[in-house]
């Protein structure tokens, strides 16, 4: 039978915060892809269309040589939906528990690299990478590990603050009477337009992640939710009010809608009243 709660147990312990995330699947709307001529070198996955990380190890390129040199011809290799939800890496899942002075342990699916990533924003925890039966895990998916410690952080402080990412960019963000107020700073502006529309995406994903995403997984680790529709995605007709500031700032162009996904995490938590478990439905 399937499971829509988290896959791993908060740590046993006397803890100030706890939070269990669950399986969600990027989600992105063009499949992998790749196409490749006889004894050439095959167009990358990353070509069509973003990802969110999700593409980024993609076999899809070797899989189109592979065929262009048996068949002796072009061939264009797509996955179907259901190939990219049973095949494509998720972000791993946690289960935390803090103490208020930022120590504690954070439980995750074994992942390359997502220890590092956690112990980036949150030193004193001890990390425990758990096997666990389920789909392939990465550590490219959007902000996985260092984005889930900012919002542990930001938890433990009771306020959001500003909040930096890997890439650069840094955002803050509040809920106010059901809007979604965010504050980015990137860099020089190249497009207002095309930058406010990034951190309005990057709001509804982490809206969408905190209260209504999940995948059932099987015991075997067999995933049953196939579709778009089965996801859990927050519909645009069900999006609040997003509200987005760009402060002035002098610096190099930086992507911003990462921190912003992470702010705006942080933010609907809080304004859940640091619910232990997501998806959380209101």
């Amino acid at each position: 039978t399937g499971d829509w709660g988290p896959p791993l147990d908060i740590p046993p312990g006397e803890w100030s915060l706890t939070l269990a995330t669950s399986w969600v699947e990027p989600a992105y709307l063009e499949t992998d892809s790749a196409w490749c001529l006889p004894g050439g070198e095959p167009a990358s996955p990353l070509a069509n269309g973003g990802a969110f990380g999700g593409k980024a190890s993609s076999e899809l390129g070797a899989v189109a040589r592979r065929l262009a040199d048996h068949h002796g011809r072009p061939v264009l290799a797509l996955f179907t939906r259901e190939d990219t939800v049973r095949q494509g890496p998720k972000r791993p899942p946690i289960a935390a528990g803090l103490r208020v002075d930022g120590s504690g342990v954070v439980r995750v699916v074994r992942t390359p690299g997502i220890a590092d990533a956690i112990r980036a924003v949150l030193p004193d925890v001890e990390i425990e990478e758990i096997e666990t039966p389920g789909p392939p895990t990465s550590a490219e998916i959007r902000g996985a590990g260092w984005a889930e410690a900012e919002i542990l952080r930001a938890g433990l402080r009771g306020e959001v603050g500003w909040i930096s990412s890997p890439a650069g960019g840094s955002a803050t963000a509040t809920v106010v009477d059901g809007t979604i107020h965010v504050e980015v700073r990137c860099g020089r502006v190249l497009d207002e337009v095309v930058l406010r529309s990034y951190c309005i995406g990057a709001a509804h994903m982490a809206l969408s992640w905190v209260s209504g995403e999940s995948l059932a997984v099987d015991d075997e680790g067999h995933i049953h939710d196939l579709t778009i529709r089965s996801f859990g995605i927050l519909k645009a007709a069900d999006t609040p009010p997003i509200e987005v500031l760009v402060s002035p700032d002098d610096g190099d162009p930086v992507r911003g809608s990462d921190a912003v996904f992470a702010a705006v995490a942080a933010a609907v938590w809080l304004d859940r009243g640091l619910v232990s478990s997501w998806p959380h439905t209101l």
